[in-house]
């Protein structure tokens, strides 16, 4: 019975990890459904972005007040799980604060946890309040509704509660130093729970190492918990922020990418000595089996990333003209989609025992409309804003290319200019011998 404790830790333990491990490999199937993509190039300029943008957080402070308050959660919550590993230390070997024997370092340490600890407490009801009360207007938008909206409100709750418990119980531990119970060692500096300690004053002390022991059960059950609960919450941004900043995109923003097909094709047709009608030699036709996306698949590895880092924090979406002029289209709507998508496509592999059977549905048409699709602007103004290298344009524009090359289903005035271009080698319905009409006239 000496060792039930510890033994409990070690299963509860080995099951969260076990989980978390499982819920990785579903998401590593999942994004590697996408096609390849080379992204092997400029690795030292990869590094640099990874550590300024996701480590760094210099895109986020862009907005100054959810900047800081992110920041402050962001490494409150990172340092302060630093005291895990001791914790796990002590659950496996049934000790108490094993770090102690550092001494000051050790105080400095616990100091500077509750010190994050408070100051987590404080941005997350701020995020509360700006979220529920406020309402600022990028949370309230359609596609926040129902889950995304309740997702939100737990990730807070979470955090509000995993801090509570990790003040409470360094209180109680605090007061049982005080006391002089057993085992309790005089290890820590507390300038935040040493003000919950008196409330435990006149409790007996088998009371108090009861708090003290829930307390501390409770918080890494809760880490645990928070852990495998990455995998369905838009804070599975916390662990792809870095690798979605390292994938991120290199070249200018304005720069599209080219079908070589396509360019090949252009380079024929203003060839004069080509022959059009020979076959190209063998082994060198890249004519790809389909043009463009209509579904997850469809999409490469980093875009299906992309989706998964969402962080649905809606700068995307608030930056967007077409959004700001009332138009259907939501950036951050089209990477929840695909995510969405991308998670019925996996369930569908999963329940058919590792093969995809048509389910009659794609990411186009069931998830997004081409409303949606035609009214981007392509201004980039939503990848420029992300805070984590996310490029919701990519999807948009290869989704158009669908319908465009696939299904010939561009609005009519695009149509008709492509038509001009064609004809006119201009996008204006006239002649090139009569484009300088209007001059004469003058």
């Amino acid at each position: 019975m000496e060792y039930l404790p510890n033994v409990l830790f070690a299963i509860v333990l080995c099951a969260g990890i076990g989980f978390f491990a499982k819920n990785i490999s579903r998401l590593r199937r999942n994004i590697l459904l996408g096609k390849d993509v080379d992204v092997s190039d400029n690795t030292s300029q990869r590094w640099r972005n990874m550590a300024k943008i996701a480590l760094g957080q210099t895109k986020m402070v862009v907005r100054p007040i959810a900047g800081l308050l992110h920041i402050i959660v962001y490494v409150g919550f990172i340092i302060i799980n630093i005291e895990v590993v001791e914790i796990i230390i002590d659950g496996l070997l049934g000790t108490h604060r094993i770090f102690a024997a550092l001494g000051v370092v050790y105080d400095v340490l616990i100091a500077t946890f509750e010190i994050l600890a408070g100051l987590v407490i404080v941005a997350v009801v701020v995020f509360w309040i700006r979220r529920n009360i406020i309402r600022i207007q990028r949370f309230v938008k359609p596609e926040m509704k129902g889950w995304p909206k309740a997702d939100g409100n737990l990730i807070l709750y979470i955090e509000l509660v995993l801090m509570t418990l990790f003040l409470t119980m360094n209180g109680a531990d605090y007061h049982l130093q005080q006391v002089g119970a057993d085992h309790y060692v005089q290890a820590g500096s507390f300038p935040i729970s040493q003000y919950i300690a008196p409330l435990f004053d006149g409790v007996s002390t088998a009371t108090v190492i009861a708090i003290e022991r829930t307390a501390w059960w409770l918080h890494i059950v809760g880490i645990l918990f928070f852990l495998n609960y990455l995998y369905y919450s838009k804070h599975l941004h916390i662990l792809l922020a870095f690798p979605n900043t390292y994938y991120g995109k290199l070249t200018a923003l304005g720069q599209f990418k080219n079908l070589e097909a396509v360019t090949k094709e252009v380079k024929l047709m203003m060839d004069p000595s080509a022959d059009p009608f020979a076959a190209p030699p063998e082994g060198e036709d890249d004519t790809p089996e389909k043009f463009g996306t209509s579904d997850v698949v469809d999409l490469s590895w980093v875009q299906l990333l992309n989706a998964y880092t969402c962080t649905e924090c809606g700068r995307c979406t608030s930056e967007c003209p077409a959004n700001q002029t009332g138009k259907k289209l939501s950036p951050r709507k089209i990477m929840m989609d695909t995510r969405d998508r991308l998670e019925e496509v996996g369930k569908n592999i999963e329940k058919n025992k590792g093969a995809f059977v048509d389910d009659g549905k794609q990411l186009l048409g069931d998830y997004i409309s081409h409303e949606e699709l035609w009214a981007c602007t392509s201004c980039n103004a939503c990848v420029q804003a992300c805070p984590v290298s996310i490029d919701p344009l990519s999807i948009i524009m290869d989704m158009r290319q669908y319908l465009v090359m696939e299904q010939s289903a561009a609005p009519s005035d695009l149509n008709n200019m492509m038509g001009n271009i064609e004809n006119n080698g201009a996008p204006w319905p006239f002649n090139q011998m009569d484009r300088l009409n209007w001059a004469e006239e003058h």
